[in-house]
């Protein structure tokens, strides 16, 4: 990462979410941070809901001029005039991805806390890693993305890096000088009524 450029806020939307989500909430956290992308959380497997709630996303991004993936679901990202798609898997499929969607999707892929998973999704045309959780949780067995794997990565690969899993305030302040992006999410979703100031807050806190 460019030692000019601060970390940008990639915006994961709620996992369960209604349709006026998009139009009512969305657009006031926007007003409240600069966001570099806007992935669609939404857990579903009902594709009806999924492009409704993909289309809703896609109006309010673009709006905006910022770019807007979905998790996993890459056969709906052309139909859907979606940037791209994010996936949990690692390197899995990154390779076929890549070779459909072209070469201006966009393509990241998650990756655990393994550095190795992460150099093999870049081999395999990923534009961007994700690394998390940062802070250990009842889901992940105790691992965490440590500071050492960040910084690792911002020295000796040049592919873009992401946080993404228990991000706080303290931790995206530490990891601000090797991180790219912190993808935050249910961190503010769980804020309610207070999460335009928590936004607000961590946007502060990377470009302060």
């Amino acid at each position: 990462m460019s030692e000019d450029l601060n970390p940008q806020i990639y915006l994961i939307t709620p996992q369960v979410a209604e349709l006026s989500f998009y139009t009512t909430t969305l657009p006031l956290l926007l007003d409240q941070a600069d966001i570099s992308c806007l992935r669609l959380g939404l857990i579903s497997n009902d594709e009806t809901s999924i492009s409704k709630h993909a289309d809703a996303l896609r109006e309010v991004g673009h709006a905006r001029d910022i770019s807007v993936v979905i998790n996993d679901h890459y056969r709906l990202v052309e139909p859907l005039g979606l940037d791209g798609v994010h996936r949990v898997d690692g390197a899995k499929s990154i390779r076929d991805i890549r070779a459909e969607l072209g070469t201006e999707a966009i393509v990241g892929a998650h990756c655990g806390v393994s550095k190795h998973t992460g150099m093999n999704a870049g081999e395999a045309g990923a534009d961007y890693i994700c690394f998390g959780p940062v802070i250990a949780n009842n889901l992940n067995d105790g691992q965490i993305a440590e500071y050492e794997t960040f910084h690792w990565w911002s020295e000796f690969v040049e592919l873009p890096v992401i946080a993404e899993g228990g991000l706080t305030l303290s931790a995206v302040e530490q990891l601000a000088p090797v991180a790219d992006f912190f993808a935050l999410g249910e961190e503010i979703w769980q804020a309610g009524d207070d999460a335009p100031a928590l936004l607000a807050q961590f946007s502060e806190r990377l470009n302060g």
